[in-house]
């Protein structure tokens, strides 16, 4: 997998690739938003680690320009530990979240859950739901035959759901199920929903695929 890292403080992008490099991975760097666009656009990148201040561009709007184009998974590092900065990163596309200082084995943990998830793609049939398809092992989604553009996590909690029609997650279940780990703040779901409906619905005020179980958590409903 060939891992990208975007920081401008070169002690701590030389520790990350030193410990990836060992891990096996082929490592990037940049320590600027202008070279990780240049690096993206002529290398296969897999895999972004994405700090949130840089000299030439705010990390979250390079986020942004980033989702315009691909949905490669985006871990953002951050000296910040507000909710705010979280929930606006997820908004925004990040599939992941670190506060720094922050401990490099469990990076590579959050780094290695990504690459299970993705291998294990060949398994999971496709979905199809009236105008909507749902393609696991290309990890994209369809209306109406176009493609509609979706982060990795995302397409994971959507392909959660409509895997299993009709039946109600909880917050905590659906970040259970996709960060593979104890929830940190399950209002990222509620981001994450409200970012489907937006792409996947003709109205989301009267959502056709994506329901609220009032008090409970959401489910997939099955046209």
């Amino acid at each position: 997998m060939n891992i990208l890292i975007v920081d401008d403080e070169r002690l701590i992008v030389k520790g990350i690739k030193s410990v990836l490099e060992q891990q096996g991975y082929m490592v990037y760097d940049a320590y600027t938003a202008s070279e990780a666009l240049s690096l993206l656009a002529r290398e296969r990148i897999d895999f972004i680690i994405l700090d949130l201040m840089l000299p030439d561009m705010d990390g979250m709007m390079l986020c942004k320009k980033i989702r315009e184009s691909r949905d490669t998974p985006i871990l953002m590092l951050t000296a910040k530990d507000g909710d705010y900065d979280k929930i606006l990163g997820f908004e925004l596309g990040a599939d992941d979240y670190m506060t720094k200082p922050f401990n490099v084995l469990e990076l590579i943990a959050r780094i290695k859950a990504i690459a299970r998830r993705s291998e294990s793609k060949t398994s999971n049939p496709a979905l199809y739901y009236g105008d909507l398809v749902i393609n696991y092992e290309e990890r994209k989604a369809y209306k109406n035959n176009k493609e509609i553009k979706l982060t990795a996590k995302e397409f994971e909690v959507l392909y959660l759901l409509a895997n299993n029609p009709g039946k109600v997650f909880t917050r905590e279940e659906i970040f259970n199920h996709i960060w593979e780990e104890e929830p940190v703040d399950v209002r990222t779901i509620d981001v994450h929903i409200r970012n489907l409906r937006e792409k996947i619905e003709s109205d989301t005020k009267r959502p056709k695929y994506l329901m609220t179980k009032w008090g409970v958590g959401y489910y997939f409903n099955k046209v």
